[in-house]
């Protein structure tokens, strides 16, 4: 393996205010010539299950015609149960990966790419170093040796490239793919299984005369975040699920770079609500539609009994209000305010959503637009008589009087200015902790995601931010508006799923989120970052130090 380290670590290892913290935290970066965290198996880790997965330039068939060029992963059981790898065929995805809640892995990645790379296990409770912080990045002809336990429940979790500057660009190209955990809470319940139990990924892409992927890099595009021309479900485009009359489970993945999704039945039937990023919900909840940001899972309960051998149901994407400029939202309808509903779908198309791009690039599918996603056909009929259980399990409510902070929460503001995306007026630098982002191990913090609330929002560009906090899950608290932002608030505020646990949340301009979340186990720094890939690379991304 090259010894030499990246530029990443270099970085790191010169920073001297953090250093020494570094060095408690990852004693293995302070040799350069000797082990690196993640460059060979622990000789004291015993796995259950062991895993190769292999990242490939490869050409698969996406669209009729050329071939298209993608960076694929390839996944090999190499200890435990084979089922437990299933590598999805036609489609630029990485395998689905299938765990149980207790068990040992060791997963080896191959990087066979021309570039460096690094993954990251989106919303599992792992140690620092097996995270897939970037200054871990490998580069090519390198492995990494991730070894942990799943400590989390059931749920349906992801994983994918987290490498510094360019993760929106790798996972555009394919570098991601679903993880499931079960356990024996979720198995007794009896919902669908087997083909009954669907994951649902749902990506924009857009594509050249030679289907080959589009994928600009120019200023505007990174500050609204990548827009495609279509959308591809489960790595396919026009793609329609058969069904059998009968219940199923739908886990809905947005792995897009930044579109945001209000996903609503066409019939206008209601959405049944059974799992969120950490899993189940205590019960079913019912929404008239269900906002979905970039990293958000949700599952869903559809009963297709009581439909007709043929019958056709679509999910769509339906309007919302998705404001880019802060001086003009709150409902005023400015030149470069209120954007969707009508305006992105009459006058601003042409101006940001071109066939070609236009001012701001790609995005024949507005923001905040209507279209449809996924299509569904009952294509047999059965007999099954599922029935949803009323209860699901049990969440036990994180109380803020446990917080280490309760009377002091730790506020982060998101801000969009002179070209940079920020966290408390800070961009991403890989060496610069500060002391508000030190954390004590052990502790409960109270935590704010502040989007305009406090105002001093003129000037600056309003968008929705997905905040994403590596490490254990949170739970949301509350949500609070200025009023300035109410009209467009509203039209998303019914699809916002915020019970239960989570790992990605939705804060949209003019509002401030407050969220509980648990440090517990693992010293060392964890990542938070807004989730729109393009914000992420463009620096709207910290680290926390945990110790």
């Amino acid at each position: 393996m090259n010894e030499k380290l990246n530029i990443q670590r270099r970085r790191l290892l010169q920073f001297a205010g953090i250093g020494f913290a570094a060095a408690a935290a990852h004693p293995k970066l302070l040799f350069a010539r000797g082990p690196r965290v993640g460059d060979r198996p622990s000789a004291n880790f015993h796995p259950d299950v062991e895993i190769e997965l292999k990242q490939e330039v490869v050409r698969i068939p996406i669209l009729q015609g050329p071939r298209t060029r993608v960076w694929k992963i390839y996944g090999k059981v190499l200890k435990g149960p084979e089922g437990t790898v299933d590598n999805i065929t036609g489609t630029y995805l990485g395998p689905t990966l299938h765990l149980q809640k207790g068990q040992k892995v060791r997963i080896i990645m191959r990087n066979n790419l021309p570039a460096e790379s690094i993954l990251h296990w989106h919303g599992l409770h792992v140690p620092a170093e097996m995270d897939g912080n970037p200054m871990y990045a490998i580069g090519a002809g390198e492995s990494f040796y991730y070894e942990f336990e799943v400590l989390n429940r059931a749920g349906t979790y992801w994983y994918h490239a987290h490498t510094h500057s360019v993760t929106a660009k790798q996972v555009y190209s394919g570098l991601a793919g679903l993880l499931m955990v079960s356990d024996a809470e979720e198995q007794a319940l009896g919902l669908p299984s087997g083909e009954y139990d669907v994951p649902i990924v749902i990506q924009d892409r857009s594509f050249d005369a030679q289907n080959q992927l589009q994928y600009s890099n120019h200023m505007m595009q990174r500050m609204r975040g990548f827009l495609g021309e279509r959308i591809l479900i489960n790595g396919q485009p026009d793609f329609v699920l058969p069904v059998a009359s009968r219940a199923y489970r739908l886990r809905l993945l947005n792995g897009s770079n930044s579109r945001i999704y209000k996903l609503a039945w066409d019939d206008g039937a209601p959405i049944t609500v059974i799992g969120v990023d950490g899993g189940l919900l205590q019960k079913p909840e019912k929404y008239p539609y269900v906002m979905l940001a970039p990293a958000q899972r949700r599952e869903i309960w559809v009963d297709f009994s009581d439909r007709a051998l043929g019958t056709e149901l679509t999910l769509r994407s339906v309007p919302f209000s998705a404001s880019m400029h802060g001086g003009m939202m709150g409902g005023r309808r400015g030149a470069m305010g209120m954007m969707g509903g009508g305006m992105m779908r009459g006058g601003m198309r042409g101006m940001m959503g071109g066939r070609r791009g236009g001012m701001m690039g790609g995005g024949a599918l507005p923001l905040g637009g209507e279209y449809p996603v996924l299509k569904i056909r009952v294509a047999r009929q059965v007999r099954d008589n599922d029935s949803l259980p009323d209860r699901l399990t049990t969440i036990k409510p994180l109380r803020l009087r446990d917080a280490a902070n309760a009377g002091n929460a730790r506020r982060i503001t998101l801000s969009m200015r002179h070209m940079s995306a920020l966290l408390n007026g800070r961009s991403y630098r890989m060496n610069d902790i500060q002391p508000d982002e030190r954390i004590p191990l052990n502790t409960l913090q109270l935590m704010e995601f502040d989007n305009g609330f406090h105002g001093g929002m003129h000037g600056m560009m309003a968008m929705p931010h997905p905040m994403h906090l590596h490490g254990e899950q949170f739970q949301v608290i509350k949500r609070e508006v200025n009023p300035r932002s109410r009209g467009q608030y509203e039209s998303v505020a019914a699809g916002l799923v915020d019970s239960g646990w989570q790992d990605t949340v939705l804060v949209m301009p003019g509002e401030k989120v407050t969220l509980l979340k648990p440090f517990n186990d693992y010293p060392g720094l964890f990542m938070y970052h807004c989730h729109n890939l393009e914000h992420e690379d463009l620096g709207m991304m910290r680290d926390f130090l945990i110790r």
